[in-house]
């Protein structure tokens, strides 16, 4: 059984009771995942650019937009429209997909993993986490890549605050620090 369908049969139930709510429309879920990577210090390699594009392709198994820079700064040496950063965001069958993987297999990889804080939370129950090394993805092999860049994902809830979106992603699987 996958992620989706223990989320409707089993997480949907619990929620609900967890929460008191009065419908199964008002628990919480995923909407949309959004995975961002900025170049930073690398702007003017394009090179650098490409295998970001091509790692995050990799892993999410969707093809990652450029993203541009509104404006210039001259502090960071960062033209207005220069390309600045790959993001990715994911919907319906690929984001579940995408969850599973990184609960069940990247997690585990991680070095010295304890586990996430829980901290990350906004106001609306959005959860924002860093990881520091894109190798905790099985699809990136250490060998191929000249450069370990980390990546921000995002974790975009219809929860109403932050006790509902973490009770969601703890039913999900979420292995926050206690």
């Amino acid at each position: 059984m996958n992620l989706y369908q223990t989320y409707k049969k089993e997480i949907v139930p619990a929620l609900k009771q967890e929460l008191k709510l009065k419908s199964v429309m008002q628990v919480p879920k995923i909407s949309k995942i959004v995975i961002n990577v900025g170049v930073g210090r690398f702007v003017k390699d394009a090179g650098y650019i490409d295998n970001v594009e091509k790692t995050l392709l990799k892993i999410t198994g969707q093809k990652p937009v450029r993203t541009k820079a509104k404006k210039a700064i001259s502090n960071f040496k960062v033209r207005e429209g220069q390309e600045i950063g790959v993001v990715v965001t994911l919907h319906g069958n690929r984001m579940y997909q995408f969850l599973e993987k990184l609960i069940n297999v990247s997690f585990p990889r991680i070095r010295d993993f304890r586990g996430i804080s829980d901290k990350a939370f906004d106001k609306q129950g959005n959860y924002t986490l860093g990881l520091k090394e894109n190798t905790a993805f099985p699809e990136v092999k250490t060998g191929e890549i000249d450069k370990i860049h980390g990546l921000e994902i995002v974790f975009n809830t219809t929860a109403k605050n932050r006790e509902a979106g973490k009770a969601l992603l703890t039913h999900l699987g979420f292995p926050f620090i206690k």
